[in-house]
């Protein structure tokens, strides 16, 4: 038996769905159901993996290679499931396909329509488990605003499908915005009525609406909101700022919001296993003890460019009880004359990922600082190449050496385009993308973090090591701990006789739990620790 969840949001976005989605399947979860999760995001983009990092944020890889909207991280880290091609659909991806069957002739040469074209292959892509022999709640959640141009197909085919497979399997949640008005200083309700109504134009209501607030709501305006909203009283829920956002599932909890999602689909709702969230909660909440940590990085305009890395070290940082601060540094700001001001506070350093040229220098300057200052470092995919190149030029002394991403011309191309990749014009889904194994050398840093010799970690990345600097890296010191099982690509490098200089050509940040970090990100927060305490 399947059930559906629709989350849909109110006034204006950046209102926390994704998170108060998330939080649901946590509660849900908790109570023995199967989960999963989907995210329509009303943009024309076929994926965002072409969409620039400081305008939409961080791009996150699934399992299977999909490039997908950051609240599929989310997703993964509160219900720890891994989610695939499936999870994250666009309006571009339901047009490319629609159109697609119309150059083809699957239509017979009838007339081709947002009704009922487009909106049927919306509902072809709401999760299906036929074969489901147990309860199992989908929750989708659909970008933007309610009354979104973009986004008006998409409630369209939520009316159909919420009428196809009966309305007591389905259930709408409305995240809505309760602003306050200082002046006045009083709550107003309109703005959420005026949402639920543009959501009753389209043919739907809201089984239960979730308000966002920075202030405590009065039950007077929650049973206002009720009255003109049409939505049983104990429907009407708040959600309120929490000091980090692993607690919000606990706070849902206290207002019922499962109870009145299982009210909604006629489920029954047992008592909730979360002792472990609440221990971990507990544990994020009394670290006090800071470590900082600067993150060198492109896109630092932007935190959500970043967030499955600030969350990795986050979760790293509570595992031993301490709470990491990021520094957060604009690669372009690190020059020869700067870096050691902006990296002699820090307790460790990190550079992720990114595409182009920009702030190259900049990031190749603070790895050098912290190789030459025993700083533990942390290189992730850009942050493993940059790493190469700088130790190219300082160590081996191969002044020009450069990935031939930004120097097509250098004599020493240490980082190379793979042959694959050489005839590639489009720039989307044609990366070295989703899970790969990598078999690590039994002595290395690494093999003793992960306590594993074969390993699998996301991808996202088109050039690899060049092969023909391996034994000169190796002979000076740099020394490749981790392969592809043929051997034929550099996964990962390490400094053995530095306290930890660590680099891998994947995203490992994609698979850290907040209840279960990482063990490379563990390892590293845990040598930054060393390094304050020794200071």
């Amino acid at each position: 038996m399947e059930k559906y969840v629709f989350v849909t949001g109110g006034v204006i976005s950046g209102l926390g769905k994704g998170i108060t989605a998330a939080s649901l399947g946590r509660l849900l979860k908790a109570r023995g159901y199967k989960v999963t999760m989907q995210k329509f995001d009303p943009y024309l983009n076929v994926d965002p993996g072409t969409m620039s990092p400081i305008q939409h944020g961080e791009v996150f890889v699934t399992d299977d290679g999909t490039e997908t909207d950051l609240d599929l991280g989310h997703y993964e880290r509160f219900i720890d499931e891994n989610l695939d091609k499936n999870s994250n659909v666009t309006t571009g991806k339901i047009y490319e396909e629609v159109l697609a069957k119309e150059r083809h002739g699957d239509y017979g040469g009838g007339t081709v329509q947002v009704i009922p074209h487009v909106t049927n292959t919306i509902k072809s892509k709401f999760h299906r488990n036929y074969k489901a022999d147990e309860t199992e709640i989908t929750i989708v959640e659909i970008g933007g605003t309610i009354g979104d141009i973009e986004s008006q197909p998409f409630f369209e085919a939520i009316r159909q499908f919420r009428y196809e497979i009966g309305v007591d399997n389905c259930c709408i949640v409305m995240v809505s915005l309760i602003p306050y008005l200082k002046a006045s200083q009083e709550l107003k309700t309109k703005p959420t009525q005026m949402a639920v109504k543009s959501l009753q134009s389209m043919g739907l209501q809201p089984d239960i609406i979730v308000c966002r607030s920075e202030y405590p709501i009065p039950k007077g305006v929650m049973d206002k909101i009720s009255l003109f909203c049409n939505v049983p009283t104990n429907h009407v829920l708040p959600n309120l700022d929490v000091e980090t956002v692993y607690e919000l599932p606990l706070m849902l909890e206290n207002e019922n919001l499962a109870q009145a999602v299982g009210e909604s689909l006629h489920l029954p709702m047992p008592e909730p296993d979360l002792a472990g969230w609440k221990r971990m909660v507990d544990r994020i909440k009394t670290s006090k003890k800071e470590v900082k940590i600067a993150l060198v990085g492109k896109y630092t305009a932007l935190h959500d460019a970043y967030i499955s890395v600030n969350e990795a070290l986050k979760a790293a940082g509570f595992h031993s009880r301490n709470k990491v601060d990021i520094q957060w540094i604009e690669a372009e700001d690190v020059t020869p004359e700067t870096v050691d001001s902006l990296l002699s506070s820090a307790d460790g350093l990190i550079v992720p990922g990114g595409f182009g040229n920009r702030g190259i220098p900049g990031m190749i300057e603070a790895i050098r600082y912290a190789r030459t200052h025993a700083l533990p470092f942390l290189g992730i995919c850009l942050g493993l190449q940059t790493a190469i190149i700088e130790f190219s030029r300082d160590v081996l002394g191969f002044e020009d050496a450069d990935s031939t991403e930004f120097n097509p011309a250098t004599m020493h191309p240490v980082i190379h385009l793979m042959p694959e990749q050489n005839a590639v014009e489009n720039l989307g889904g044609t990366m070295r993308l989703g899970s790969y194994p990598c078999v690590l050398e039994t002595d290395s840093k690494a093999y003793k973090l992960y306590g594993a010799k074969k390993i699998n970690e996301r991808h996202r990345h088109r050039y690899e090591v060049n092969n023909d600097y391996r034994n000169a890296l190796l002979d000076k010191g740099l020394r490749p701990v981790g392969f592809s099982p043929d051997g034929r690509i550099v996964e990962m490098v390490e400094i053995p006789t530095h306290p930890f200089f660590v680099a891998t050509q994947a995203h490992p940040e994609f698979k850290s739990r907040p209840d279960r970090p990482h063990p490379l990100f563990r390892g590293f927060v845990d040598a930054c620790v060393r390094h304050r305490d020794e200071k």
